[in-house]
């Protein structure tokens, strides 16, 4: 564990420089997860259990090489509170995500799962003691705003579809849950570690989900196949080990509204991939989220005394 001094933000700007990249880069991976779950070939909860428990092995390769890289008087890491809320607050944000998927349409999982923002900002302050400044709070209304048009015309409320509406509701909640309890265990353990101790109690909870639930624990195709490799090493270990990395440098709050880059990236990809066109109030919405994300951005190094495990 290493305590980091105060120091000025020209010492912290590559840092940071890092942290958002990864972020940015983090949001991309995970939200093309979608497509992957859609083409599983397995139930919701078996896709989710999947996800984490196969990519084990790389989260436990950079958990390793964390290890060896540390000083020897470092601090031992351990079983934490954090780390195992990490692991219970991801096995509801994907038991809930996957099966808004399943049950409503992309863009209304997508766009309800978006409110994670909200929770995060509201408990910052009260829950882990981190200040939310009011750059934060009008960029994720910018944010609001810029999902509504980017994906609002496509939101659609139908009485068969209301369950999966619930679901990417509850799934925003966990997931807001989720960032707090990363950026608190991230004051003390290192990304790899808090990845694959939290994957392990998050495999744990989403197997027996799986067993009880579901009756196909296995995929049917090699098309099933390669979509939970690619859910497991693109979107966990690739999207969510960036995200645990970028929480040790930056705010929950700020680090938060990036998600919305999900909504961002999926509508480019479609346009690029699948030539479906952007309107413009698609456009301006694109252009509203990275407005809000960009006033939003941390400005000066970490807070006075912070813990960052590298």
């Amino acid at each position: 564990m290493t305590i980091t001094p105060p120091s000025s933000p020209a010492d912290t700007a590559p840092r940071i420089v890092l942290a958002l990249v990864c972020l940015v880069a983090g949001a991309v991976a995970m939200g093309v997860s979608p497509v992957f779950v859609r083409n599983a070939d397995v139930g919701p909860f078996t896709s989710a259990f999947w996800r984490v428990a196969l990519s084990l092995p790389v989260l436990w390769l950079w958990a390793r090489l964390e290890a060896r890289n540390r000083p020897a008087d470092a601090a031992p890491q351990g079983w934490s509170w954090p780390v195992v809320l990490t692991g219970l607050f991801f096995a509801g944000d994907l038991l809930f995500w996957h099966l808004a998927i399943v049950h409503t349409t992309v863009a209304n999982a997508t766009f309800l799962a978006t409110m994670a923002p909200v929770w995060v900002i509201l408990a910052s302050g009260l829950v882990i003691r981190e200040p939310v400044g009011r750059e934060s709070v009008i960029g994720l209304g910018l944010c609001l705003v810029g999902a509504a048009l980017l994906i609002g015309m496509s939101y659609s409320l139908a009485p068969g579809r209301v369950d999966g509406d619930i679901y990417g509701v509850v799934t925003s909640m966990f997931f807001g849950a989720y960032f707090l309890s990363v950026r608190v265990a991230r004051r003390t353990v290192s990304p790899g570690f808090l990845m694959f101790r939290s994957g392990i109690v998050t495999a744990a909870v989403l197997l027996i989900a799986a067993v009880g639930l579901e009756g196909q624990f296995l995929p049917g195709s090699a098309t099933g196949i390669a979509a939970l490799l690619a859910l497991a090493l693109v979107s966990h270990a690739g999207g969510q080990g960036l995200l645990s990395f970028s929480l040790g440098h930056l705010t929950a709050a700020f680090s938060s509204l990036v998600i919305f880059l999900e909504a961002l990236a999926a509508a480019l990809a479609g346009w690029v991939f699948l030539g479906e066109a952007l309107s413009l109030h698609q456009a301006a919405g694109g252009a509203a989220i990275l407005a809000g994300i960009w006033l939003a951005r941390p400005r000066t190094g970490r807070p006075r005394g912070s813990v960052a495990p590298k």
